[in-house]
């Protein structure tokens, strides 16, 4: 005799909605942020600006560094503390100056380092190093 009446397999009798709620959602909050306010409700006539031109892109100046220690500024050869005088008198004279350190790559770091430390001591706002990308390198 069997003591269990029920069989192992049973069929599945309810429905599971969970999904069917998740997707409710998601398009309710689709329409809520897809539909436009009603800003332009009443009429209204806006003034009228003049147009603004762009300033001039400012060309930077270059301070190069080669791999034997020489610094270049704008192809002038200066020492590096001459390079403070000039890039103070250069700020002086245009205070968006603009300063981009090249470097050589086999240029130490600790000479990139003292031309950086003198831009900061200059207080320039812009100086930046340049790089070049790694597929655009040449072998």
């Amino acid at each position: 005799m069997k003591k269990c009446s029920h069989s192992a397999h049973q069929t599945l009798s309810e429905l599971n909605i969970t999904p069917l709620l998740d997707l409710a959602f998601v398009l309710l909050v689709i329409f809520i942020i897809t539909t436009t306010p009603l800003a332009n409700d009443l009429p209204l006539k806006l003034p009228s600006a003049s147009k603004h031109l762009k300033d001039p892109p400012h060309d930077p100046t270059y301070i190069t560094v080669q791999a034997d220690g020489k610094t270049y500024l704008d192809k002038r050869l200066v020492d590096i503390n001459g390079l403070h005088d000039l890039l103070v008198g250069m700020r002086f004279d245009d205070t968006n100056l603009s300063v981009i350190v090249r470097g050589d790559a086999k240029t130490k770091y600790r000479q990139i380092r003292a031309v950086l430390d003198v831009c900061q001591a200059c207080n320039l706002g812009k100086f930046d190093l340049a790089t070049e990308a790694a597929d655009q390198k040449k072998s």
